[in-house]
């Protein structure tokens, strides 16, 4: 049998598949590594821990299947976006890597939206938030200069693991495009953009395409990690545009809801003029030629994850949710905010902070957990109706991450998205769309849709009840309402916080 190898480095930790021709996951490892916080808001990691546990995580794959390394053709990446590494002259890297979650960035997000203004969406098709790479590039030019003068060339953080494997540097179009430098529909740097902030475009890493081969794997790892020398090495792409990938999202209307840590609703787009005017991100899809939309709840699965730990930190999530169906529709007539950590969209907002409303003395531990699920669910709703809101056509939604795996919290899905819901039979985000690029570009597919048809198998559906999506079109818009009236409030209560 003939494998793949899906490598998905994470926030948290680096996760690697082993995917044999029929799209069988036969071994996965998981290695975490540490987050830095020196300071409120900066989020960073040491970018040599990601290569050291990608090496061990492989190796322990290999070990652990008992593979023959004749038998892996390839492996590819999936990454988390925008994070910024530095490299000197040598290759070295200079510091820390500066994260997507943080948020020391906005002086030099104002900035950007100064200098470029309505040109920033026309050429990278999203607006200046402190997630990017670009503010925190502008951030070490203006703080650490000295570091700054160093650098001579910046790199994404999937981007440098596989520099590492192979040698070779490249970034691939779908990362690229979080980057806030990429001309997102010419998928090429934008020279403007470096000229407007005196970056020299040699900082820029040469582009390729996702399904690119961009080399073979270094004697060194080779050994370190029981593979081939001859292991293709294929670019990857996004977090984002892998799980768009490994869920099958690759034709138009096919649209994908992740409930994580932060929630992502994700929508497959190949008209590349339409214009969503910045409310929600535009970015070059893992597939060739195509682009997905996609919106952010910040604090989505970590609502939930907040209030487990908070209420009822010795008790498992299945027995926090078993009785949700206990509280009807509402809640009870209580509403929750997902705003525990700021907002992303609709509301680029960064000091807009959680709330429940409504709260009185009949409300049950059930009412509170289904308001956290039912808030989270309106929250990524909002991206939804924007991409209506735009003519886009939404009737099936893919489910994956925490929000897939509890059937009461599928079948909301369905009726405040009112879609038809699909749960997967076999999920692995991110890693499986890795190893699907590292198939179709060994030659096992002529596309990813045919590779999708084998590897990608859905397990149940979840239909709107009619009489549901009813009262939660009642309910929505007071939901929209709580932003506007608690934004002030969110305000003011910020200098009393830790």
């Amino acid at each position: 049998m003939q494998y793949v190898i899906g490598v998905d480095l994470g926030t948290s930790a680096v996760k690697v598949l082993l995917v044999s021709r029929d799209g069988v996951v036969k071994e996965e490892v998981s290695k975490d590594y540490p987050l830095i916080q020196p300071r409120s808001g900066y989020s960073e990691q040491d970018p040599e821990e990601w290569v050291s546990k990608t090496v061990e995580a492989l190796a322990e794959l290999m070990t652990r299947s008992d593979v023959d390394p004749a038998d892996v053709e390839g492996l590819s990446f999936s990454g988390q976006m925008h994070g910024l590494v530095l490299l000197d002259r040598e290759q070295n890297v200079l510091r820390n890597a500066i994260l997507w979650n943080d948020t020391r960035t906005t002086a030099q997000c104002r900035h950007i939206e100064e200098e470029l203004g309505d040109a920033l969406l026309d050429i990278a098709k999203n607006p200046a938030l402190e997630g990017f790479t670009l503010p925190k590039l502008l951030w070490v030019k203006e703080h650490e200069p000295d570091v700054f003068e160093r650098a001579a060339l910046f790199m994404l953080p999937k981007d440098y693991v596989r520099f590492r494997l192979t040698g070779e540097i490249h970034c691939e179009y779908s990362d690229a495009a979080g980057t806030l430098m990429l001309d997102v529909t010419e998928k090429v740097w934008s020279r403007r953009i470096c000229r407007a902030f005196d970056l020299p475009e040699s900082l820029c890493p040469p582009l390729v395409a996702p399904h690119a081969l961009v080399g073979t794997l270094l004697p060194d790892v080779a050994a370190a990690t029981g593979l081939r020398e001859e292991t293709k090495v294929f670019a990857g792409g996004a977090d984002n545009a892998c799980g768009a990938i490994g869920a099958n999202i690759l034709a138009p209307g096919a649209t994908l809801c992740s409930i994580g840590t932060s929630g992502v609703v994700l929508s497959y787009e190949e008209d590349k003029t339409r214009d969503f005017k910045g409310r929600v991100h535009f970015f070059n899809h893992g597939k060739a030629d195509a682009y997905y939309t996609m919106g952010v709840t910040l604090a989505a699965g970590y609502s939930l994850s907040w209030f487990k730990q908070t209420f009822a930190p010795n008790e498992p999530f299945e027995s926090l949710l078993r009785h949700v169906g206990n509280s009807e529709m509402g809640s009870n007539g209580l509403l929750f905010t997902p705003y525990l950590v700021g907002e992303r969209t609709p509301h680029a907002d960064a000091f807009i902070r959680g709330s429940f409303i409504g709260i009185d003395s009949s409300h049950t531990r059930d009412d509170f957990v289904r308001a956290v699920l039912e808030g989270i669910t309106f929250s990524l709703n909002e991206s939804l109706a924007i991409f209506r809101e735009a003519g886009k056509t939404v009737d099936t939604v893919v489910s994956i991450g925490g929000g897939a795996r509890n059937e009461a919290w599928l079948q909301m899905q369905a009726d405040i998205f009112n879609a038809r819901i699909v749960q997967l039979e076999n999920e692995q985000g991110p890693g499986m769309g890795a190893a699907m690029l590292a198939a179709v570009g060994c030659g096992w597919f002529d596309s990813l849709k045919a590779c999708a048809e084998r590897f990608i198998r859905p397990a149940k559906t979840f239909e709107p009840v009619e009489e549901h999506v009813a009262r939660y079109e009642e309910l929505f818009p007071l939901y929209q309402k709580v932003y506007a009236e608690t934004k002030e409030l969110s305000e003011q209560l910020q200098p009393y916080r830790k």
